[in-house]
């Protein structure tokens, strides 16, 4: 039995005014239309709802029963629309973020900062992974947004492009390779060099052997001496000469700054890397998570960052 909301109006407007032409009147509909609503109701129900009579309209026994029901459905009607304007209109709460260590390092520090200045009472609660992890976390609902540094194949995830990375060659500040810094990193001594790679599932250990496979580099013969889970260890580890890695530039300008780390472009390959955003296909935002996905979509791309 499907019961119309707004023939629950029509019934409770005529019992609360007693008259066809006033309940019309307050619902702005004409007295057919009421008359036809109630009517409407009546036959579904298989009852009278409503005795007429010359002089007065009033509810019968089982209107006064469906009167009390009807009324509190129409009240909750009314609280739910207004409590959700008011969720809509509030900004305040906490989004839950699942980002890779590169994003969540480099990158969300600033849209955090920006977005907390436009809306204060907003929270993050966030939590760095790897970028399968972070696209796990997506795809299973326990993290409203995502930041990852490449694409995982999940099909409950979409991907949206946040900002570009360019990736380089650090190598200890050493005289052996100071001397390459006229001539260029040579790919051939890439895989005659141990390497410092970040673990399997991250997002920087993907990108970076796809983009040595592109500048002619058997992945298979890297050398990996160490395999750590923080781009911070992978910098200390090569600043104090355990081998060579392939980082984001963003991530080593500290250590390249005061001089820990010596960093290499190759450009003859484009050693970029994208960063993304994710959410889940089918998950409708809350309006304050809403918001900070489309404040951190438009972030990188109107400050020109590359």
């Amino acid at each position: 039995m499907d019961i119309d909301i707004k023939e629950l109006e029509a019934f409770v407007a005529v019992v609360d005014r007693g008259s066809f032409s006033r309940a019309a009147e307050s619902l702005y509909l004409t007295q057919p239309t009421i008359s036809a609503h109630v009517s409407a109701l009546e036959r579904k129900l298989n009852i009278k709802l409503l005795v007429r009579t010359t002089k007065e309209i009033y509810p019968s026994d089982a209107g006064n029963l469906l009167y009390d029901y009807a009324k509190e459905i129409l009240r909750l009607r009314a609280s739910a629309v207004q409590a959700i304007k008011a969720f809509s209109n509030d900004m305040r709460g906490t989004v839950t973020v699942a980002a890779s260590t590169i994003p969540g390092q480099y990158y969300l520090p600033k849209l955090i900062q920006g977005f907390r200045a436009d809306y204060p009472d907003v929270s993050f609660s966030l939590q760095v992974l790897d970028s399968t992890e972070v696209a796990e976390r997506v795809a299973g609902r326990k993290a409203e947004i995502g930041f990852t540094g490449t694409v995982i194949n999940l099909p409950k995830c979409v991907y949206q492009p946040l900002a570009e990375d360019r990736l380089v060659i650090i190598t200890p500040n050493t005289p052996q390779y100071q001397a390459y810094q006229s001539t260029g990193f040579p790919v051939r001594q890439i895989t005659r060099e141990p390497f410092i790679s970040r673990e399997p599932g991250s997002g920087t250990r993907l990108e970076t052997e796809s983009f040595l496979k592109e500048m002619g580099v058997n992945v298979q013969d890297i050398q990996i001496a160490v395999e750590v889970r923080s781009t911070e260890s992978i910098k200390q580890m090569v600043s104090e000469g355990l081998g060579i890695a392939v980082l984001s530039r963003s991530a080593c300008e500290d250590y390249c700054q005061f001089r820990k780390l010596l960093a290499f472009n190759f450009d003859s390959v484009k050693l970029r890397r994208k960063l993304y955003l994710v959410r889940h296909k089918n998950s409708i935002l809350s309006p304050i998570a809403q918001a900070f996905y489309d404040y951190a979509a438009g972030f990188y791309g109107s400050r020109g960052k590359t």
